[in-house]
């Protein structure tokens, strides 16, 4: 018991440290348990369908055990694992472009059962935000990534060039040309 509650305490990077060095699965699912959630909302966001997401999250944590040892540790690791979710999400959309234009199913039990008022009050809540997310399904997987980074993330530049490993200026560039990109899409369906 006493080496499991110093596991809790190791920091992630140590924790990776030590999986690398020794390949303990044990390790790993302490790894798993604290990521597993997260992991998978961000699968979810890409698949939007909860088994999909789920075999999403199962196929990142089996490349993340391989690919382990290539975390340099020039960035949190948790900002590291995002960027690793959602370069593997975006390989799986791209691969299959059909899901990309999939349509979210409309349950219309949940409509029904609203009075007119809430049922008014709702869409008109809820509008700007619909057609935010159907742009963002029209955009590229690479664009979508790198604004979830920014945006829902809260990822600096910093942290965000450290995770893909690619330059500060370059970062900037893609996501001003992925706001623009997407500035255009949401008025082009939405006029």
């Amino acid at each position: 018991m006493k080496t499991l509650n110093n596991i809790n305490k190791l920091s992630d990077e140590d924790l990776v440290e030590a999986i690398v060095k020794t390949k303990n699965t044990l390790l790993f699912e302490v790894l798993y348990d604290k990521y597993a959630g997260l992991v998978y909302n961000k699968c979810y966001g890409f698949a939007k369908d909860g088994d999909e997401a789920k075999d999403l999250t199962q196929d990142v944590f089996l490349k993340l055990f391989v690919k382990l040892g290539s975390f340099k540790g020039k960035s949190k690791f948790s900002t590291w694992l995002y960027a690793f979710t959602y370069n593997h999400c975006v390989n799986y959309v791209t691969r299959n472009t059909a899901k990309k234009f999939e349509k979210q199913s409309v349950d219309y039990t949940d409509i029904e059962n609203l009075s007119e008022e809430e049922a008014e009050d709702e869409s008109f809540l809820t509008m700007k935000v619909d057609k935010l997310k159907v742009a963002l399904e029209l955009i590229s997987p690479e664009e979508k990534m790198i604004l979830l980074l920014k945006y829902q993330d809260n990822l600096s530049i910093k942290e965000i060039v450290n995770a893909l490993s690619i330059g500060e200026s370059a970062v900037k560039m893609r996501i001003k040309r992925a706001k623009d990109k997407l500035v255009t899409v949401y008025k082009e369906n939405n006029n």
